[in-house]
Formats: structure tokens, C-alpha cells, sequence
């Protein structure tokens, strides 16, 4: 059985079962997974738990010119390795020290333990994916945040 899922939803999930409690797949579409910025422009949307993963952290994030974490804050991990994948447009990521811009279609991989924040510089809209081994508890729990990490 094929299932298209290249249209807009019927905002239903569909969960496959492989005769046992755990279901073997989920398909969420992102308009069902809820946007946790409130009032601050673009949106995240975490999918993580809308999924039901049990193992990797999967995050959309929609970012307009001039938003992200440059003139705030940075954070890191105890545990959680990230990889950022620049899925449109054009973004800039401060990692540690360093400062690189990293257009549409590459990756970085961010070790747990290294300060980090993304800004978006240009006009356009950048869509960002973020994808992680998964943590109880949520990554707030393993998260340490630096204040001024990014002057402006």
C-alpha cells in the first residue's frame, strides 16, 4: 500500500502495527506537532515525542532574517550530539569561538560538550533540521545555557 504523504493533512496520524503493543512506524505531518516558540518569529517544531522516538531527537526550525541566538545566548550538552542540517536558505552558526555560514544542503555535527547558536543573517527564510540521539527527560534536562555567548 502506498501513502502520499506529499499533500496537506488530514491532521490524523497513522501508526502501523507489527502485531504487538509498540507500533513499528508513525507518520506525523508537522501542521499536527506543535510550534514551541509562541510570539517569537518562525517556528520549532520538536517531533520528537509527537513520533513516539525512543532513540533519535528529530526538530524542524523555520528561521527569519535577524532571528536565532546572536545577541543572547548559547547552550551545550552533557550528553546530546546534534547535527544541524541546513535543509533552504543560508545560515550562520557560532560553534566555540568559531563562526562559519553554512548554506542549503550541509550539515555540521556539534559534540555534546561545545557551545553553540545559529542566526539567520539574510532575507529569506533558512529551514533547519536538527537531529540527535535521543535523551530521557528531554534536552532541557541536559542542556546548560550561556548568557552574552554571541554578542552582537
Amino acid at each position: 500500500m502506498i501513502i502520499p504523504r506529499d499533500t496537506e493533512p488530514e491532521l490524523e496520524s497513522a501508526q502501523g502495527e507489527n502485531g504487538g503493543s509498540m507500533s513499528d512506524y508513525t507518520i506525523k505531518h508537522i501542521a499536527e506537532v506543535q510550534d514551541v516558540l509562541g510570539d517569537y518569529p518562525g517556528e520549532m517544531r520538536m517531533m520528537t515525542g509527537d513520533l513516539g522516538s525512543e532513540q533519535v531527537a528529530f526538530t524542524y526550525r523555520r528561521m527569519p532574517q535577524h532571528t536565532g541566538g546572536k545577541g543572547s545566548y548559547g547552550h551545550r550538552h552533557k550528553e546530546q550530539e546534534e547535527v544541524y542540517f541546513v535543509a533552504s536558505g543560508k545560515l550562520q552558526f557560532k560553534l566555540g569561538d568559531d563562526v562559519v555560514e553554512l548554506e542549503k544542503g550541509n550539515a555540521v555535527r556539534v559534540a555534546p560538550e561545545t557551545w553553540r547558536s545559529v542566526w539567520n543573517n539574510e532575507p529569506e527564510d533558512a529551514e533547519l533540521i536538527i537531529v540527535s540521539n535521543f535523551v530521557p527527560g528531554g534536552s532541557a534536562d541536559d542542556a546548560e545555557y550561556l548568557e552574552d555567548f554571541w554578542p552582537e
